[in-house]
């Protein structure tokens, strides 16, 4: 008998296989109603991506999209660091430009005077070689033979002018020339800085060639020794052999590379017959070798060389105000290549108050009148004959 209230359903019981209700399903059932399946075909993309190709690996489909991403970031990662290289390459030249300029000993050698030359074509330097041995010590002087007298005297006086238009010129002007020396009188040109200084050279030399002298560089005895010294020494083909005790020179005929101490031998020796005429014609040669040699790659793009030369030009070398490291690399920029070489033509020897000493005649205004113009020097003013050197 059931229970109170109990009564059982008036229904048969669902027989297995046959028909189900509408809208139920078994718990049981594996994968989805028609209905989900019409629905997630519409919220899931094809798996054959929608064009016909078949679908894509676990790793395909995303792999091209990892790959650039990684490539830009690869890039942004090393754009900073090439910045920081080209600044570097940028920076350092120029601070230690900057720097060796700092270094450079400066006197007031261009002062303006009543009548000085306004600024004539091209641009004109005065160089000069003293021979000055404040900075050399007992045992240089020994090795260099320079004697021991105090002081500073020109052992050459030399102009560098670039004209506006033609080939630099390297002029020499004998110190021997007897000229007019502002507040002195007449006398040789060398006692101009003897007795007053760059100041007073270069108000001599002006007043001299009318010319305006834009720039200004003094080198002493030890400087050129050290300067020689630290590019590896200059190679120069002498025409015949050279003994000088004077001069502390014993030198071969023939090519030979001269070390500080045999340069500056060279350029001072006045054992010629002609002394001083013939002397600076190895100047001019030897300075010029010289410019060629520190301004080769192999200075240039050694440290080695080039640290040692920076360090022995700014600490011998003396310049105006106003003059800078790069003018100096201009200048011998200018004087490596293809360069006019010639003494300043004169009067010829005369008997002075100083002794022998060379006039100015007619050709040594003329041959400053054609600079002063701008204009090429004839053939018949211009002389690079004689000294030793080939």
């Amino acid at each position: 008998m059931a229970p109170d209230g109990y009564a059982p359903r008036q229904e048969p019981e669902p027989v297995p296989g046959g028909p189900r209700p509408a809208g139920r399903r078994p718990a049981d059932a594996r994968g989805p109603s028609p209905a989900e399946r019409s629905a997630g075909s519409r919220s899931r993309r094809p798996r054959d991506g929608g064009d016909g190709r078949p679908p894509a690996g676990p790793d395909q489909g995303s792999a091209k999209k990892p790959k650039k991403v990684r490539h830009r970031r690869r890039k942004r990662r090393i754009l900073p660091w090439f910045l920081v290289i080209l600044l570097v390459l940028v920076i350092t030249p120029v601070g230690l430009m900057f720097y060796y300029d700092s270094k450079l000993h400066r006197t007031d050698a261009l002062a303006s005077y009543s009548g000085r030359p306004s600024n004539t074509p091209g641009t004109t330097w005065l160089i000069v070689g003293t021979d000055s041995r404040a900075d050399l010590s007992q045992a240089q002087k020994d090795k260099l033979a320079t004697g021991d007298s105090d002081g500073a005297r020109t052992d050459t006086i030399m102009l560098a002018h670039l004209p506006p238009r033609g080939k630099p010129m390297l002029i020499s002007i004998p110190r021997d020339l007897y000229v007019p020396i502002p507040g002195m009188g007449s006398h040789k040109i060398n006692a101009a800085f003897n007795e007053g200084g760059p100041k007073l050279l270069v108000q001599t030399v002006e007043n001299l060639t009318g010319l305006r002298i834009d720039h200004y560089a003094e080198i002493g005895f030890g400087g050129f020794d050290r300067l020689v010294d630290a590019v590896g020494g200059v190679t120069m083909c002498l025409d015949q052999p050279l003994h000088d005790p004077k001069a502390g020179l014993h030198l071969k005929a023939g090519c030979q590379k001269l070390n500080g101490a045999q340069a500056l031998g060279l350029v001072r020796t006045r054992a010629f017959p002609n002394a001083d005429l013939e002397r600076v014609v190895n100047q001019r040669k030897f300075l010029t070798a010289l410019m060629h040699k520190g301004s080769s790659p192999g200075v240039l793009l050694n440290p080695f060389r080039l640290f040692p030369f920076l360090n022995g030009a700014v600490d011998s070398l003396t310049v105006a105000e106003g003059d800078h490291l790069w003018n100096l690399a201009w200048l011998a920029y200018k004087l490596r290549g293809d360069t006019i070489t010639t003494t300043v033509p004169t009067g010829g020897p005369e008997y002075t108050d100083d002794g022998d000493s060379l006039a100015v005649g007619q050709s040594t205004h003329d041959f400053f009148d054609y600079l002063r113009r701008g204009q090429s020097i004839p053939a018949d003013l211009l002389s690079d004959t004689g000294g030793a050197v080939s």
